[in-house]
């Protein structure tokens, strides 16, 4: 069947086209080019709509045991948030951690075709694919989390050289079916076990006798020269602490160039400034960013409402359970190798330090100039719920909103912002940028963020708005691998997207090791420990995605 969509305006920076108006042919789930002397079975005209590919999330927690325990924690949450049963859609609840079809849905109906579950714990990977399986629209994939690991730090306390590391690392993306590795509080999530309550970059764990500097290094080089494409996805030490802007520029400056992604990086971008001894970071950390072009960033904004912070540094979770809103918290571990924890939380907006925390996010936004090198993200669920994307869009794009908003929160957050004396708004072709070609590129992404000839056919219409919020929060149409899913902000068809792996080569025999291990300290035998890929696929809902290393085999 040969599909067209006739007349757009499109944005598609993979491509170098921006705001070009251009015809766009699919025909077996892909673009194409135009044919000759075919009519098209089904046109659409689009004409002096705005066009782009498939938005993409490479940050949000969608799946993994901490989703199901913050919507044990939340009922109250969601109850106000139900969603009836359709013909076409499954019933659910949403806001803060909406169910897993629900959060399909939202994401297609904002034109998102893409999320990625950015903290994996490999012994409970099994799960995590599962719920996002669960989830319909989307493609997904999951980054697996090392650095706290009691094998990983066994073999950094032994100094155990780099190969065997990348050995490690590579048997771990294949077990657990990843696309990248994430390091979470480097060390902090086992020091914490160990009655540590703080871990600086410089710092030993008591037990293992490693800093957060030696995990960083050695797992960005394993990621490196295993060719994987998407960099360490890295949560910084002292997430949230006042201060911890001086162990975030260490952090950059400490991996010797490597390629390193920090994210929600506003939660690390704090001074000491002040009568409240809270100040923003955001200047010094985007001028280091902008020096530094082995880094990029997400940011981790936060909105202002209810939500939940979920997060697998239980450190800092438990520092922050005081906060907790409403007064429930849960702070868990697995198999002593990760652990996990959840606080509900309300971002106020005359509350001076959440005041500033937003305008910090927003700052870092505009002052980091390269669009390929930061993305858009709230944390999902932890600075806000992912639906509140089409606000910050709106924040991004439009000065006079945006100095609106900045009027009416805390006043002291006000004087202590350089927000409003920048000018800066992001265009539509920026906005593509970070939320589609850039994703795309930076989780190595083969055929998806773009609209070019043999790119799956992942593609968002809409109709400008002078008012971004609206235009974003509702697209005309969504297609998904060449089907129409969304029609007029709402699901028409529901699809089940692929699962993006990576399989980088290792040497077998690092698996006698690993097996010893197993049979001595876990209760998973190894062999259950990796996921099959029927597992994933079951029920038809999907297929596996395999990616190139870079330099690498598939």
């Amino acid at each position: 069947m040969l599909t067209k969509l006739t007349g757009g305006i499109v944005y598609d920076p993979a491509n170098k086209v921006n705001g070009k108006k251009k015809d766009i042919y699919i025909k077996d789930g892909k673009i194409v080019n135009k044919p000759r002397n075919v009519e098209p079975d089904k046109e659409y005209n689009i004409t002096g709509k705005v066009v782009m590919a498939g938005a993409i999330d490479l940050h949000t927690h969608i799946g993994g045991g901490k989703g199901n325990i913050a919507r044990m924690l939340m009922p109250e949450n969601h109850r106000i948030d139900a969603v009836s049963h359709t013909d076409i859609k499954r019933a659910g609840t949403g806001h803060a951690m909406p169910s897993t079809f629900i959060t399909g849905y939202r994401y297609a109906e904002m034109g998102y075709t893409a999320a990625f579950e950015p903290a994996v714990l490999p012994v409970n990977a099994r799960q995590a694919h599962m719920e996002m399986g669960d989830v319909p629209m989307l493609d997904k994939g999951g980054y697996a989390m090392l650095g706290s690991d009691d094998y990983f730090l066994r073999m950094m306390t032994a100094k155990k050289d780099q190969q065997a590391i990348n050995d490690y690392v590579a048997w771990t993306l294949r077990a657990t079916q990843c696309v990248g590795i994430k390091v979470v509080n480097p060390g902090g999530i086992s020091a914490f076990k160990f009655n540590q309550r703080q871990l600086d970059l410089d710092e030993k764990n008591r037990h293992y006798n490693v800093t957060p500097r030696d995990i960083l290094k050695s797992l960005a080089t394993a990621v490196k020269e295993l060719g994987v494409k998407h960099p360490l996805h890295v949560h910084g030490s002292n997430l949230g602490v006042p201060g911890n802007i001086q162990t975030t520029l260490d952090s950059i400056a400490g991996v010797d160039g490597l390629p390193m992604h920090l994210t929600h990086v506003q939660f690390h971008s704090y001074g000491t400034e002040g009568d409240f001894k809270f100040s923003s970071g955001a200047a010094q950390i985007a001028e280091s960013i902008n020096k530094h072009k082995n880094m990029s960033v997400d940011v981790g904004q936060i909105m202002f409402g209810q939500t939940i912070t979920a997060s697998g540094d239980n450190m800092r979770q438990y520092a922050n359970h005081g906060y907790a809103n409403p007064n429930k918290w849960v702070c868990m571990d697995i198999e002593c190798d990760a652990g996990c924890g959840l606080v509900p939380f309300k971002y106020r907006d005359q509350n001076f330090v959440n005041a500033l925390q937003w305008a910090i996010g927003l700052e870092i936004f505009l002052l980091v100039k390269d669009p390929w090198r930061i993305f858009l993200t709230t944390d999902h669920p932890n600075g806000a719920p992912f639906s509140s994307y089409p606000h910050l869009i709106r924040l991004l794009m439009d000065k006079s909103f945006r100095n609106d908003m900045l009027s009416t929160i805390h006043p002291e957050a006000q004087k202590m912002s350089t927000l409003g004396s920048i000018d800066r708004e992001y265009t539509m072709q920026e906005i593509a940028i970070l939320t589609r070609a850039g994703a795309a590129k930076i989780t190595g992404l083969v055929g998806r963020g773009s609209l070019g000839k043999d790119s799956w056919a992942d593609i968002t219409v809409y109709t400008e708005n002078e008012n971004r919020e609206k235009m974003f929060e509702k697209p005309d149409y969504v297609f998904k691998d060449g089907e129409l899913v969304v029609k007029d902000g709402e699901v028409v068809k529901t699809v089940w997207g692929t699962t993006h792996v990576v399989r980088p080569e290792y040497d077998k025999s690092v698996e006698k090791d690993l097996k010893k291990y197993f049979d001595k300290y876990m209760t998973m035998k190894m062999g259950n420990f990796a996921i099959s890929d029927d597992e994933i696929t079951e029920d038809g809902r999907g297929s596996i995605t395999v990616h190139p290393t870079v330099g690498g085999k598939v």
